[in-house]
């Protein structure tokens, strides 16, 4: 199945890295202090696109552009210092890349992230050399699940959507890939196998990446 994709798309948060649950407590935290009462699993579900578009959603009208942009940045700084001793890619990820590398397989980075998450990731772990391009929070209008974020990957590679299989761990993030004509795998993590119901286009669900490449090389 290797031959049937001519790239390969990952999200960032929660399907390279297993920081969701840092994200989620961190901006639990921060919308708290701000005046809100969501829970735990409220936030959980909040936790999509980019961050200004996050506090609009829960505190519609109260804070400006640049006051949103301004809390968002302060709670990555927050998530990067506390997730930093725990930082390590999901389980086979890196043999993966490699494989996928060694296939001459294109790969994208597109995430809702600020890319100064995403380079916390790729250069702490040493993966950067991997990617051919990234698109980040920073590069689009619409985030996820519009598809602007994957079919800028798609054309920064120079792909066909149809071409281009989408790792991600969000519903929100399948949507995006089937709005972008990509298929998908899950990676199971937040949420459950469940939720992905409704969407044609996942063709596998896993923990990790340790199962892929034989998945993938049949």
């Amino acid at each position: 199945m290797f031959r049937k994709y001519k790239a390969f798309v990952f999200d960032l948060n929660g399907t390279m890295v297993n920081d969701m649950p840092y994200h989620i407590k961190a901006w639990h935290h921060q919308i708290i202090q701000l005046g809100g009462n969501l829970t735990l699993e409220q936030m959980k579900h909040q936790c999509y696109g980019k961050n200004d578009e996050l506090l609009e959603r829960v505190f519609p009208g109260k804070f400006s552009l640049a006051e949103r942009i301004k809390i968002g940045n302060e709670k990555e700084a927050v998530y990067r210092i506390e997730f930093k001793p725990f930082l390590q890619l999901i389980d086979g990820l890196a043999e993966f890349l490699k494989l996928a590398h060694q296939e001459n397989i294109k790969m994208a980075i597109g995430s809702a992230a600020i890319m100064d998450n995403i380079n916390f990731v790729i250069q702490n772990m040493q993966i950067a050399h991997y990617f051919d391009a990234i698109i980040s929070a920073n590069d689009v209008e619409k985030s996820k699940p519009h598809p602007e974020t994957f079919l800028k990957c798609a054309s920064a590679l120079g792909i066909d959507p149809a071409h281009c299989l989408v790792f991600e761990d969000t519903p929100k993030g399948v949507e995006c890939a089937l709005n972008a004509g990509m298929q998908a795998v899950v990676i199971l993590g937040e949420h459950e196998a469940s939720e992905f119901e409704q969407y044609e286009n996942v063709i596998h669900f896993v923990k990790n990446y340790k199962e892929l490449a034989t998945f993938l090389s049949n």
